[in-house]
């Protein structure tokens, strides 16, 4: 049988993207069949397989299957044979010891206090896989009655447990401001629409008010992405500003959404330009309902995770599982790594990744 060190390894050479993923979806369904389970995919890039222990409850485990259009430079062993492509987020290991969990299961069935179901999704990176398999119904048709998510996290004490209740990730979304002024040469500017001044003051506007709302709406707007005109000598008719806003509760996103709208609408007016403001769904706030993770860490007494004393404002789209069923989710420390999403992104998979896999056993076996 495998170990854990060697699926991430397999799975770190072939990483591939969004809910492409020919060679690491047939790499997963080898692995249940090996260990007599059934994979189905509900949603296209992904892999479930249920494992049916006669009771009348579910536990469902996820894991996230795609990488990153990241060109990887660690020069290890095993880095991505894909150009253009590879494993800078951890997934080849989330992978892993969910393959690892399942070999476990498959292996204890009669001692399980629960049915299992594996969850390996597609996007997590992207567009949101989490979402379509939850709208599949593979959660309620296999009766599922609480979810776990684990992530490996850079600067966190290696091979260690942390979570906390409550907020845990953010809520995010992308905004994007689109101006259009109109464009006429700099000697003639007066009889055009600046594009470049009504984004820069729009710009200017929300950031001032948002940073106004009270400390406790905790939240972080940033814009990293202008593209504005054609030339240095013409007014810009054209402006196009990109961003990102992360909040935790639903209220202050709704007050940022209001601003990022009342603003455009403002500017619209005042300076005769059409601004459009978009701005996408996103990801819910990871959100560990405080009741259930009271429960779990009491039941999981010594081994219960390490507390984690704020939130993080990255944001990941396990919180879609936990609007169907109580859900917790997990870091595991990496220790002194580089950075999540880094092109030499690495780290000690013998010490972490079979620390990470006996804490998804504990999960698995905490009584009903």
């Amino acid at each position: 049988m495998l170990s854990v060190v060697e699926d991430r390894r397999r799975l770190h050479r072939v990483p591939e993207l969004v809910d492409q993923l020919p060679e690491t979806c047939a790499y997963v369904r080898a692995r249940l069949e090996r260990f007599g389970l059934r994979p189905f995919s509900p949603i296209p890039g992904s892999v479930c397989a249920f494992l049916n222990a006669g009771k009348p409850e579910t536990a469902a485990f996820r894991a996230d299957l795609d990488a990153l259009p990241v060109t990887e430079d660690t020069g290890l062993p095993y880095a991505s044979e894909h150009p253009g492509k590879m494993h800078a987020c951890g997934h080849d290991g989330h992978t892993a010891m969910l393959l690892g969990l399942a070999g476990y299961a498959a292996g204890h069935r009669d001692e399980l206090p629960r049915n299992v179901l594996f969850l390996f999704q597609p996007a997590e990176e992207t567009v949101g896989g989490a979402k379509p398999l939850c709208e599949s119904g593979v959660l309620k048709t296999y009766h599922v009655t609480r979810v776990f998510g684990l992530h490996l996290w850079p600067a966190l004490e290696e091979g260690v447990i942390f979570s906390r209740p409550g907020p845990l990730m953010a809520r995010s979304c992308e905004v994007t401001a689109a101006v259009t002024g109109r464009s006429v040469h700099i000697s003639r500017a007066a009889q055009g629409l600046d594009a470049l001044a009504a984004v820069t003051e729009y710009l200017r506007r929300v950031r001032e008010r948002v940073d106004a709302l009270p400390p406790e709406e905790i939240r972080t707007l940033g814009f990293g992405r202008l593209v504005s005109g054609e030339v240095r000598n013409a007014v810009s008719g054209k402006s196009v500003l990109e961003g990102t806003l992360r909040t935790y509760q639903e209220e202050t996103h709704l007050h940022c959404r209001e601003i990022l709208e009342d603003t455009g609408r403002e500017i619209a007016e005042e300076t005769g330009c059409q601004v459009s403001v978009h701005i996408s769904e996103g990801y819910p706030a990871i959100w560990n309902q405080e009741d259930f993770y009271q429960q779990l860490c009491t039941a999981l007494g010594p081994d219960a995770p390490r507390t984690l004393d704020a939130p993080s404002l990255a944001s990941e789209d396990f919180s879609f599982y936990q609007k169907e069923v109580p859900g917790t989710f997990f870091f595991l420390g990496l220790g002194d790594v580089p950075e999540l999403h880094a092109t030499n992104f690495h780290f000690n998979d013998e010490a972490v990744l079979p620390k990470g896999l006996e804490f998804l056993k504990k999960l698995l076996t905490l009584p009903a």
